[in-house]
């Protein structure tokens, strides 16, 4: 293109409509496009269009879209600015949206209207002429002393900043290389002007009327410099980078409040710098953080940086490098404490008490770390919370179940966008001291993921000889973790990792016996109860009795929150007959009250044991307190959800009781053999694992080898038990998976009783495992497994010899009601299993010489 030929910009423009900015020839700007037809326009043109023709558009300021295409286009500012569409990014979030980074060209005038749908055209006519950007200065003659004026004004304005900013010096330059005609339009989209005065200056056709308005703006913009300079004339030459150039932002309160803004960031950073020197941090940390504190200073705070500098320093202050509570060590007033917190739970107590007459003697001693391993309800929690109210110290708990993240123990590192510290750094943040108790919670449900394997990260954490020096990968500095009493919990120590277990002293809680949990009910649950719902002792009495009913006939769990649910479930219902009450009258005739009302409570022994519905009104004192009996257990929680049906189910041959861990508490187990005519083969049914699988094999195979001993033979007389015979062991709960090998005696009795035709003593419960020569092996979970023989309400236990030393972890009134019987071998166990023992054939036959 020739020097003397005239830049042209298309006759007919589609419509950008702004309402909130204004964009001047020669600057750029950023907008958002949400609206219909602004959306239509940037789908249709921009995006579709193949030509440099097409990126051309007119943007008409002062004008908002209507939200909706059926909406009728606004008046539109008769003046506009021709643009050229440098980038287009669309975005879903938080709604469908475009953002167009637009750069003015010259100004036009909207002649006509020429479309409205699907976005606005307009015909138009160029008012600026785009040749002189590209032509040569015009001589000072032709501008006039006002183009001088306005140029030594913007020189002014410019030198007043810092030019060792690249900004400032670049727009110096411009200054010397652009025509004086461009610098009106240019200035004004730069310094800080309002959108009212950008669109005068925007309506402003006429050269010499553009220098007029512009003029009065560069000398406010220069006087408030020389302000902002008296008043700070103690700061550094740094700060004047962050004056006068703001592109395209809106200012509304003028640079003095800006001004006291940013001198009260100053003032905080200050007062950070002298928190971290007054901190009782570790020289280590003390070093990284002055050095940190050092670049924030030197950052501008527009930097994203900045703000991730400024928050790491903070937790550096915050958190407790030398400040801890003092310990508690009276171990009278300890006992007392854990005594009233919890029923039972000996060996804890006995451990915590421990640890306060170590720590009396010796006052560094690090603390230990402790993993309560053992079924859900039985307080591992709250035993923790106790320990920490007893010591005196802070108590957190964090929940590990399901973590699956390395850094949600060890932190992220800072390089990553919206990095924390790990969770044990933010609970020492939280509880504001060092020596805290962190409760561990539910440490056998970590998870490995992509993100790395979050049990290998508490190696670090739980071992005494290397958690002095801990790292977080956000903090990058050690941190003293020594001093802290951890505390994990656990219902199992099968998914732990061994690694991590061996850096833990495991203390087994087993479940509760009956009587334990009749007392912890009248000590704890039913006080609980009572104050959750409103009522008082006065209303309501739950005996021993009942309760002990609700442990057996509604409850079979080795802890205590189904039962805690079920006396909720009771004082619910009482609460609704006290509070019907309250809004009934007293009625002289007492006897027709209610003859329809289910019978629920009883009155104690002042009154006749009659239901609620045959008295009077419950609000009246006569009535009061409420007793629980078993009619009203009844009709609050329904039918008995566990009947005593152990006789029943062992009342033929072919059935035998075992006993089974769990990580719920132990159970008993019933097995079911049945024979058939067939070819010798054994189905076993219930989803069982493989070691029982193969229990089951060797128990078969030892009852094959000793049939003629015991005189064993299948329904055709003959002592081989599988010749045309077909067994098949079925282990109810089919839906439960089962595995163990402590199932071996229990198959070997219920295939003895179907083969001879015995039945197992009812009373009989048993667990082991066996060798293929007979021998019977000790098993674990011996405690849980007799609780739950108890609580079912058998009278004789066969265990392994080898696992009397267990015994001794049970209560002694348990041991009272139970007779154990210790079992070397099978033939003890078959004698123990029936009544009269079981009968071994004599051998009498000798065996010849062959010599």
């Amino acid at each position: 293109m020739s020097a003397g030929s005239a830049i042209q910009i298309p006759t007919r423009l589609p419509l950008l409509l702004t309402h909130e900015s204004v964009l001047l020839p020669g600057s750029t700007m950023r907008t958002s496009v949400d609206s219909p037809r602004n959306m239509q326009l940037v789908r249709s043109r921009l995006l579709k269009g193949t030509s440099l023709r097409s990126t051309i558009i007119g943007v008409i300021p002062n004008t908002s879209d209507p939200t909706s295409d059926c909406d009728d286009l606004p008046n539109l500012h008769r003046i506009g600015t021709a643009a050229l569409a440098v980038q287009v990014v669309g975005s879903n979030w938080p709604k469908p949206h475009y953002t167009l980074l637009v750069t003015g060209l010259c100004r036009f005038q909207i002649l006509q209207l020429l479309k409205e749908k699907p976005y606005p055209v307009a015909e138009v006519q160029q008012l600026d002429r785009l040749e002189q950007f590209t032509n040569g200065h015009k001589s000072e003659e032709e501008l006039g002393e006002l183009s001088e004026q306005f140029y030594k004004y913007a020189v002014q304005l410019v030198e007043m900043l810092d030019m060792s900013v690249p900004a400032v010096a670049k727009l110096r330059r411009l200054l010397d290389n652009l025509p004086r005609e461009a610098l009106p339009d240019i200035l004004t989209s730069i310094i800080r002007t309002s959108n009212q005065e950008k669109l005068q200056i925007l309506d402003a056709v006429r050269l010499e009327e553009r220098f007029k308005m512009t003029i009065p703006l560069l000398v406010r913009q220069i006087e408030g410099l020389k302000l902002l300079q008296k008043t700070r004339k103690s700061k550094q030459d740094d700060d004047k980078r962050v004056v006068a150039i703001r592109p395209n932002r809106r200012i509304s309160h003028g640079s003095i409040t800006e001004d006291e803004e940013e001198e009260e960031d100053h003032d905080d950073v200050v007062m950070l710098e002298k928190k971290i020197r007054t901190s009782s941090m570790s020289e280590q940390a003390l070093k990284v953080c002055l050095k940190e504190i050092k670049r924030l200073k030197k950052m501008p705070q527009s930097m994203p940086e900045y703000a991730l500098t400024r928050n790491y320093l903070e937790l550096m202050v915050e958190l407790p490098w030398n400040k801890s509570t003092k310990d508690r060590l009276e171990i009278r007033a300890a006992r007392i404490v854990l005594d009233n917190d919890h029923y039972a739970m000996e060996k804890l107590k006995k451990r915590v008490l421990e640890y306060l007459a170590v720590r009396q003697l010796k006052n560094n001693l690090k603390g230990p770390i402790l993993c309560f391993v053992g079924p859900p309800g039985v307080g591992k929690t709250s035993v923790g919370r106790s320990i920490a109210k007893t010591l005196g110290r802070e108590f957190h708990r964090i929940a590990l179940g399901g973590v699956c993240d390395q850094s949600d123990i060890r932190g992220h590192r800072r390089t990553y966008v919206g990095s924390m510290p790990g969770r044990i750094i933010n609970g020492l943040k939280t509880v504001g001291v060092n020596n805290p108790v962190f409760l561990l919670d539910e440490v056998d449900k970590l998870a490995k993921s992509l993100q790395g394997d979050p049990a290998a990260a508490l190696l670090e954490v739980l071992d005494p000889e290397q958690n002095h020096s801990f790292t977080d990968h956000y903090l990058n500095v050690a941190f003293d973790l020594s001093q802290v009493l951890f505390i994990a919990t656990a219902n199992t120590t099968a998914t732990i990792p061994p690694a991590l277990l061996d850096r833990m002293e495991v203390i087994q809680v087993p479940g509760y016996t009956q009587e334990e949990k009749i007392e912890i009910a009248h000590r704890h649950l039913i006080p609980k109860q009572l104050e959750l719902h409103g009522l008082t002792p006065q209303q309501i009495q739950i005996p021993q009795v009942t309760t002990l009913g609700i442990i057996t006939r509604y409850t079979r769990e080795a802890g205590v929150r189904a039962l805690d649910r079920k006396l909720g479930a009771i004082c619910r219902a009482v609460a609704v007959k006290v509070a019907e009450g309250q809004h009934k009258e007293a009625k002289p005739d007492r006897a027709e009250v209610g003859e329809g009302e289910d019978c629920k409570e009883h009155v104690t022994e002042d009154a006749k044991p009659e239901s609620i519905s045959d008295t009077a009104d419950l609000a009246l004192p006569p009535e009061m307190p409420i007793l629980i009996d078993f009619h009203a257990l009844k009709d609050i929680l329904g039918p008995p959800m566990y009947d005593l049906e152990v006789s029943e189910r062992l009342s033929q041959p072919g059935v035998a009781i075992g006993l089974a861990w769990t990580p719920l508490g132990g159970e008993i187990m019933f097995v079911e053999a049945s024979r058939m005519d067939g070819e010798g083969q054994l189905t076993l049914t219930g989803q069982l694992g493989d070691v029982m699988k193969e229990s089951a094999h060797l128990a078969i195979s030892w009852l094959r080898s000793n049939a003629k001993r015991y005189q064993l033979t299948n329904a055709s007389g003959s002592f081989d038990l599988l010749d045309n015979t077909d067994i098949h062991l079925h282990f109810p709960a089919g839906a439960v998976t089962k595995d163990g090998p402590s199932a071996g005696v229990t198959i070997v009795t219920c295939l003895a009783s179907l083969f001879s035709g015995r039945l197992v003593c009812s009373d009989v419960a048993m667990t082991g495992e066996i060798t293929l020569r007979g021998l019977v092996l000790p098993v674990g979970g011996i405690k849980d497994k007799v609780l739950a023989a108890h609580r079912a309400g058998l009278k004789r236990i066969i265990i392994p010899q080898r696992n009397e030393k267990d015994l001794e972890e049970i209560a002694a009134h348990v041991r009272q009601d139970l007779t154990f019987v210790l079992a070397g071998c099978l033939d003890e166990v078959l004698n123990a299993a029936f009544d009269g023992g079981f009968a071994v054939k004599a051998r009498l036959e000798h065996l010849n010489s062959k010599l």
